[in-house]
């Protein structure tokens, strides 16, 4: 398998056309998997740091056991050098989009009634008397 950063190197584009940062991002799946992909997101790279967000304190521990292991994949997928040290960071939750608020259904008066069976009594009748 060819690595990426040979491959992108041999396409012959515009200088700077693709950032170390892009090309990181873009390998991350391939070097870890899609499993692992999945509940991380590389974020930034400062230097030769790539900086991944994970989703909680475990995945944290569990990467950072992994993290010599990874850079060899990532050596592999983007070229040595590119990226030597990886920082795992517990990510800030992001809230899920607004969504608009359904107007509340109509209130049914017999909803008022605490007792179940006479509720149940009220909404018969009111059936019958208005087929």
């Amino acid at each position: 398998m060819e690595r990426a950063g040979r491959l992108i190197a041999g396409l012959k584009l515009p200088a700077g056309s693709v950032s170390r940062e892009e090309l990181a991002r873009r390998a991350w799946p391939v070097a870890v998997g899609k499993r692992i992909a999945a509940h991380t997101r590389p974020s930034s790279l400062i230097g030769s740091r790539l900086i991944v967000e994970v989703e909680d304190a475990v995945w944290q521990r569990q990467l950072g056991a992994l993290k010599r292991q990874i850079l060899e994949k990532l050596d592999g997928v983007v070229g040595p050098s590119t990226i030597s040290e990886i920082e795992f960071r517990i990510a800030v939750p992001r809230r899920p989009p607004k969504r608009a608020e359904k107007p509340e259904a109509a209130k049914d008066e017999a909803d008022g009634i605490q007792d179940p069976v006479l509720r149940i009594i009220y909404r018969e009748k009111r059936k019958r008397e208005s087929a």
